[in-house]
Parts: structure tokens; C-alpha cells; sequence
């Protein structure tokens, strides 16, 4: 379990890898977004893609998956939100996607003594080292022993 105070500011982890199938990108976005660029190959290659493409909400989903999956859990509170979310470059059939993140900033909580602030930089990259999604967010962790001492 990581708590506050195994996160070091620069520190970068690898947490994980997904391949997408073709199959799987379609059957997301026919169900949440069915985007002609999603779900038909011949207007794929017609559009701005030229190809197939994942969803972004689909991407966001697969971080989400490949964190979750991460041997090392996260003393997690709550997440407290995103202050970005880029995605440089479409998500394509039979990419493996790796996942990385920086912790680029922590602090204590004023109001809740026991519970530490992190805000990482994470980024989805596919095997040609494409980001294909990249996110700044901030959450809320455990200090392992609660409230620090004084």
C-alpha cells in the first residue's frame, strides 16, 4: 500500500500495459460513442484519422484499467479532479499502451491533518512512444500514521 508519504516529488513509476483490439474499440464506441470514426473503417479512413480510432473516453477508461491493475495500491481518498486532459494522438487498433506517472507536486492537507495532497502527471504512450493521453490530476491519500506529529 503507498501512502502520502511514499510519494517523492520527480518520482516517475511504470505502472502497466493494455493492447486494444480493433474489436473492443468498436464495441466501446458503439455503445458510448458511436462516432463514424469509432465503429466503420471505411469512414474512418475517410475522416481526419484516416483510420480507426479508440474513443477518449474509451483511452481515459483504459488508464483507469491499467492503474487499477498496478500491483501498488493507492491509500486513496478521493480524487479531487483533473487541471488537464490532452490527448496528442489517437488511440488505434492493436496499440499497447503503456502507462507512466510523475508525481509533481505533495503537500499536507490544512483541514485534514491525517490525509496528504498529490498531484501527478500521467501519460497513456503506444509502442511508436505516441502519447496518446496525457492528464495532470490531484487526490487526496492516507498518511500512513495519520495525523503527523507535532
Amino acid at each position: 500500500m503507498r501512502y502520502f508519504e511514499d510519494f517523492e516529488l520527480g518520482e516517475v513509476r511504470n505502472l502497466g500495459a493494455y493492447r486494444v483490439s480493433r474489436d473492443e474499440i468498436v464495441e466501446f464506441a458503439t455503445r458510448f460513442d458511436p462516432q463514424p470514426f469509432h465503429i466503420d473503417e471505411t469512414a474512418a479512413q475517410k475522416s481526419i484519422f484516416g483510420g480507426l480510432t479508440g474513443s477518449s473516453c474509451h483511452t481515459f477508461a483504459l488508464m483507469s484499467l491499467i492503474r487499477s491493475r498496478s500491483p501498488v495500491d493507492i491509500a486513496l481518498v478521493a480524487n479531487l479532479g483533473a487541471e488537464s486532459l490532452h490527448f496528442p494522438n489517437p488511440l488505434r487498433p492493436d496499440d499497447e499502451i503503456t502507462l507512466r506517472s510523475e508525481c509533481v507536486a505533495a503537500r499536507g492537507s490544512e483541514s485534514r491533518p491525517a490525509i496528504g495532497i498529490v498531484t501527478t502527471l500521467s501519460s497513456l504512450t503506444n509502442q511508436r512512444g505516441e502519447t496518446v493521453m496525457e492528464m495532470r490530476s490531484t487526490f487526496m491519500v492516507k498518511r500512513r500514521v495519520g495525523a503527523p506529529a507535532n
